[in-house]
């Protein structure tokens, strides 16, 4: 039976990272072709850069996992970071589509 890991969590939170980028990016950009204001490029920008991070993330814990493989407290903390930025983005999320 494989265990489902720190890595692994890592990687799941990413890509849901990912899809929540894509989400809020969607409104934005839709939004940004109706207005054209300079604060929803910013917010397109920031969610493209978002988009671009998690993706090296995730593939950085596939390609290079053993890089984490011996040290506890790196996988516990970029696990810690993928989940506090999966919390902002959620929360993001629920104001950008409320």
């Amino acid at each position: 039976m494989v265990m489902f890991g720190l890595v692994d969590t890592a990687i799941t939170l990413a890509g849901l990272n990912v899809v929540l980028l894509a989400m809020a990016g969607y409104v934005w950009v839709s939004n940004y072709r109706q207005f054209r204001t300079s604060l929803l490029l910013g917010l397109v920008a920031f969610a493209a850069v978002m988009l671009v991070e998690n993706l090296m993330m995730i593939y950085s814990f596939i390609e290079w996992g053993t890089l984490y493989a011996d040290s506890m407290f790196a996988k516990r903390f970029f696990t810690g970071l993928r989940g506090v930025q999966f919390l902002a983005l959620a929360l993001l999320n629920y104001v950008t589509w409320k």
